[in-house]
């Protein structure tokens, strides 16, 4: 069965379902960049501000009045940005073992005072002038570290706000 319509009515059913069509469109999509827009914006944010979080000054974490030395053995090396950290399981005056995370430079820092990715093995022992997290746990940052062969090697970050770290601290605790 053949539907009959004149030409004229034929364009004007066309028309209008064309800029019915085109308002749910226009409509839709203005709604989708708005919110892709804030989307965006929001997810902008989080990502920039993810940097901010990670990276924090030597006096917003660390105690220059809790310089110590550590002697342990090497649990963990994670050689990558913003911090080396390495850890050291560390015999407390109970004999306890404590396992210490040891903040240091940047891989580049490191890399630039003669360090290695091959520095710090797995079951080294070495020695750790270190400042103290202000919250009291595990945490330090290494000035200096005494690597199983002897040799001493400056392990802070010089631009970092912690105290002279050429001569490594003086008047630490044992731990």
């Amino acid at each position: 069965m053949a539907l009959d319509i004149s030409e004229f009515e034929a364009v004007g059913l066309i028309s209008r379902c064309h800029w019915h069509l085109m308002d749910l469109s226009v409509e839709g999509i203005t709604m989708n960049a708005k919110s892709l827009i804030v989307l965006s914006a929001i997810a902008g944010l989080l990502l920039a501000a993810v940097p901010v979080l990670a990276h924090h000054s030597f006096a917003a974490e660390f105690d220059s009045n809790q310089p110590m030395t550590v002697t342990g053995v090497v649990t963990k090396v994670e050689w990558m940005n913003p911090h080396t950290h390495f850890y050291i399981d560390v015999k407390d005056e109970s004999g306890k073992v404590v396992n210490w995370d040891v903040e240091t430079g940047s891989p580049n820092a490191l890399s630039r005072r003669g360090w290695t990715r091959n520095s710090l093995k797995v079951g080294d022992t070495i020695v750790v002038d270190a400042f103290r997290a202000k919250d009291g746990s595990t945490l330090a940052s290494a000035r200096n570290v005494k690597l199983s062969d002897g040799r001493k090697i400056f392990a802070g970050s010089a631009d970092d706000g912690s105290p002279d770290s050429k001569s490594g601290p003086t008047g630490s605790t044992k731990y």
